[in-house]
């Protein structure tokens, strides 16, 4: 679990590199700049965890690349993050980035639920002889070897 201060900082960094993205340094993405899905610290904030969030990419590959191009100018991106954040952090941490692929496994995941199929319970209908009130509720049968 994460300290406060952990929070904070992981907090910070995602609105601070979301800004140099996209005002400092916009000139790096010839397409639309990544977003940040999520950061996450270390304890000793000395390393930071940064998933991007590639969702206008039209392929993979597309995405992979852009995060090529994200790790080739880490240390202007590194450089520009250290001007903003110089006020509130003794230290910048190192950069890790990361591809966020939740999109894409959420998508897998509502594929996969939407080819299920799940048959209908049984209905259960009394039985003309027996009476209602007096005898507790048949159980349906799970297995077809089952003993009545």
């Amino acid at each position: 679990m994460e300290s406060k201060r952990q929070q904070k900082v992981a907090s910070l960094l995602q609105q601070e590199l979301a800004a140099v993205f996209q005002r400092d340094l916009p000139h790096l993405f010839p397409s639309l700049p990544p977003g940040i899905s999520l950061v996450r610290v270390s304890p000793d904030l000395g390393v930071a965890r940064v998933y991007l969030s590639l969702l206008m990419a039209p392929s993979n590959t597309a995405a992979e690349q852009q995060l090529a191009l994200v790790q080739d100018n880490l240390k202007a991106i590194r450089q520009a993050l250290a001007k903003r954040v110089r006020q509130q952090l003794r230290i910048v941490p190192d950069l890790v980035f990361f591809l966020d692929d939740s999109a894409a496994y959420a998508a897998h995941m509502d594929k996969v639920f939407g080819d299920l199929h799940i048959p209908p319970a049984p209905s259960a209908e009394p039985e003309a002889g027996s009476d209602a009130e007096g005898t507790a509720p048949k159980r349906p049968k799970l297995f077809a070897d089952e003993d009545e």
